[in-house]
């Protein structure tokens, strides 16, 4: 396979080789985390289009969030010979043995949204990845500079546990708001990025915490979007009552905005899939690729929700 024919060559020598007669079709593994969110849906389909568009021959499997999921997905792709493998990890740990799988079958894995613990830097080609601890950090910024010297109590809703994207966005807004005595994270705990955990735990915040709860803070839309139904249940108002910084920007997030119930959403763009082709084809034609590919992303709060509306895909 031409992709394994240079992550060969690569390993051998940091000298450009001469790019080798490229296959009439490249066969990619792509072992996705689930669709628990349109923002997981969006990244499949856009991946999906962009391979059409290549003439990737691009086989998705659906790991329904389960890491062994993923890792019997990986040595099927193994088996098959693919000439590369996607990997958006649901957990950050527990890759070593099948990636190892992979590199001995000079199959590159290329990440994709989210990182693995750095033990196994050696056993992917690249990633293409958010900066999530600054994304964390820039709702924290966000948050100090809208409440000023106002005495705050914050209630946190984490992603997945073990996730790499939930322990970067909590790092970077801890670190944020700790520059702030007025700003106080009272409760935190995984809504397993799903609207329905996301309600399930608000839910317990407010019996817990009550009209104490001045800002909640999410690890991505679709839970903030749950705790909007429960805050609503609660007799409360969402957005004012209790401000509401979530992360992904999503169009769901920018109707919640719109409503005046989301108060900022961070962006975490789905769209990865040109830039993972990009990649495939740069090693393909045996051209060395970044160790880490950073997709560029905004910030928008409530008040540019309906002017930017129109323009979001996801």
């Amino acid at each position: 396979m031409a992709l394994k024919k240079i992550l060969l060559g690569l390993a051998v020598t940091t000298a450009l080789v001469a790019p080798p007669a490229m296959a009439a079709q490249l066969t990619v593994g792509f072992s996705q985390i689930g669709s628990e969110s349109g923002w997981r849906a969006a990244e499949t389909t856009v991946s999906k289009s962009e391979a059409s568009k290549r003439t990737v021959n691009l086989k998705i499997a659906d790991a329904q969030q389960k890491q062994e999921n993923q890792i019997k997905a990986i040595r099927s792709f193994v088996a098959q010979g693919v000439d590369a493998i996607f990997l958006a990890p649901v957990v950050s740990t527990g890759w070593e043995n099948v990636l190892k799988e992979a590199k001995e079958a000079k199959i590159p894995v290329i990440l994709l949204d989210r990182d693995i613990d750095p033990s196994g830097k050696d056993l992917y080609l690249t990633a293409v990845t958010s900066d999530s601890v600054h994304e964390g950090e820039v709702a924290g910024d966000w948050l100090a500079t809208t409440v000023g010297d106002k005495q705050c109590n914050v209630v946190e809703l984490q992603g997945t546990v073990g996730a790499s994207v939930a322990t970067n966005r909590k790092k970077g807004f801890d670190t944020a708001i700790a520059k702030h005595a007025n700003i106080k994270l009272v409760r935190s705990q995984t809504g397993d990025f799903t609207r329905a955990k996301g309600k399930e735990v608000m839910e317990a915040f407010l019996k817990a915490e009550g009209k104490k709860i001045n800002v909640l803070y999410a690890h991505n839309d679709d839970m903030a979007i749950g705790a909007i139904q429960a805050i609503e249940e609660a007799g409360l108002k969402p957005g004012s009552d209790i401000l509401i910084v979530s992360i992904d920007a999503v169009k769901g997030a920018f109707e919640a905005m719109i409503a005046g119930k989301l108060n900022v959403s961070v962006e975490c763009s789905p769209l990865l899939g040109p830039q993972l082709m990009e990649a495939v084809k740069e090693v393909a034609a045996g051209h060395p690729i970044p160790r880490r590919i950073i997709t560029e992303e905004s910030v928008f709060p409530k008040e540019t929700a309906a002017q930017e509306f129109p323009n979001r895909k996801y």
